[in-house]
């Protein structure tokens, strides 16, 4: 077995597909270093898959083909039948070798599918045997192959419901570890949730990196990742997750609590109404509603969790000229703090400068503007903290800042100089969280999230 080792803020290495009988607890630890850096070990097989057995059948139907060409005037439909199946062989080799390649292709494997295409297989060589009237031992080995690419697909089949899922469980305590060795590690920080009786953020801690996206594809980048900022009662712990790439439907997923947002075990999936393409993915889920930017007609809409309820409504003013500088069509950014919900955009009259907009949740209207002296383009992403809006922008490709500030409650405006580590170098979704006081950031289809400290002098 193979030991890796991983510490934060890096992502932890992909999990082997190990044996049932070699998968316990003792093979994810979590400790601290003598540096004072979260350690994860994770002890990894070699696996290999029988791919020799799919080949081994190949080898047998060009054999009985060569055979069936000595009779070709007969057989000549069923010789074609035969290349065609010797076709699907060759693809089911080329299925297999991707099964191999990785974890994420082996969840998507069709077993059903395999099963049916050797069931029909072993229909057309009965037939063929029958019309030949024929006892070539070719035919008895090729029963023989077909049995036994039978069993080897249902021991597969066995093998990704009961070992696969074991192991998701186990990466699932691996992930509650590190959580908690981050959480132990980040000194200082006692979050007084709900409070707004400190004077703004003073650090934001290490990126904790949770996972690659529910897809199994950084493909997926846009798109976002959270936590209800105004839960129902009954969902305090829920996580939801959004995205797409550039040719799939726009899939929003919900999950009951963070170990199966980790198993990618869903309770509830939504594709989100005609009009969503230009999202701008800064949306986020706050009473139980996603708030998102709804491209036609240019104007926010809202999608309730629970009934699926749709609405939209036009901003005056709003503008889809201004985005964010890592993405376009990020014109409408969403925020859920201490004081409701926000959105925030630019227009033509503030000539590209951000304005803030308090959001009237009941009647899903604007009731308060604020405008700003930031430039949107100059923006890498922005959140509102207890009604102070906080912009960021790249200092490097490793580093991003919190460079400025706007209370809407003094209407003062600050420029600040807050780094803060970033996983990779773009990123799409930044958004506070109030009901834990963290960042969620959605850094090229992976979940980042980081713990804020506030300045309590």
């Amino acid at each position: 077995m193979v030991p890796f080792l991983m510490f934060l803020p890096l992502i932890c290495p992909a999990v082997a597909w190990l044996p049932m009988e070699d998968w316990d607890s003792g093979n994810v630890t979590a400790s601290v270093g003598e540096s004072g850096q979260c350690l994860c070990h994770v002890f990894l097989p070699d696996t290999t898959f029988p791919a020799d057995r799919v080949e081994h059948m190949q080898q047998v139907t060009k054999d009985l083909m060569l055979e069936v060409g000595i009779q070709i005037n007969k057989l000549d439909s069923y010789k074609g039948r035969l290349v065609i199946f010797l076709a699907e062989l060759s693809n089911l080799t080329i299925r297999v070798e991707i099964v191999e390649s990785g974890p994420e292709k082996y969840i998507r494997l069709d077993f059903e599918l395999l099963r049916i295409e050797l069931r029909e297989f072993e229909l057309l060589v009965t037939q063929l045997k029958d019309s030949l009237n024929s006892s070539s031992p070719m035919f008895d080995s090729l029963y023989t192959e077909i049995r036994n690419m039978s069993l080897i697909v249902n021991q597969l089949e066995s093998y990704d419901k009961s070992n696969l899922e074991v192991i998701r469980i186990e990466f699932g305590k691996l992930q509650k570890k590190l959580e908690e060795c981050q959480k132990n590690q980040e000194e200082g920080i006692n979050p007084d949730i709900g409070s707004c009786n400190h004077k703004g953020i003073a650090s934001v801690g290490k990126p904790v990196v949770s996972q690659l996206n529910a897809n199994l594809n950084a493909g997926y980048r846009f798109g976002g990742w959270g936590k209800d900022s105004k839960p129902n009662r009954g969902f305090e712990s829920m996580y939801w997750y959004g995205a797409y790439s550039s040719a799939s439907v726009h899939d929003f997923y919900l999950y009951s609590d963070y170990q199966n947002l980790v198993l990618r075990n869903s309770f509830k999936r939504h594709n989100l109404p005609n009009g969503w393409q230009g999202t701008g993915n800064n949306y986020i889920v706050h009473g139980n509603t996603l708030y998102y930017q709804k491209n036609s007609p240019f104007s926010m809409a809202k999608l309730n969790m629970t009934t699926s309820k749709y609405d939209y409504r036009v901003i005056e003013k709003a503008s889809a000229t201004f985005s964010y500088s890592y993405s376009a069509n990020q014109n409408m950014d969403f925020s859920g703090d201490e004081n409701g919900l926000w959105v925030t955009y630019a227009t033509d009259e503030s000539k590209g400068k951000m304005v803030i907009a308090k959001v009237n949740e009941v009647e899903f209207g604007i009731e308060e503007l604020w405008n700003t002296n930031v430039y949107k383009a100059l923006v890498g992403n922005a959140f509102m903290v207890c009604g102070v809006l906080y912009a960021t922008r790249p200092i490097d490709v490793h580093t991003e800042e919190i460079f400025y500030s706007y209370d809407t409650k003094t209407e003062q405006e600050n420029y600040l100089s807050i780094p803060f580590e970033k996983f990779q170098d773009e990123y799409i979704n930044l958004h506070y969280n109030p009901i834990d006081q963290k960042l969620y950031m959605y850094n090229k289809g992976y979940y980042v999230s980081y713990s804020v400290k506030f300045n309590k002098d």
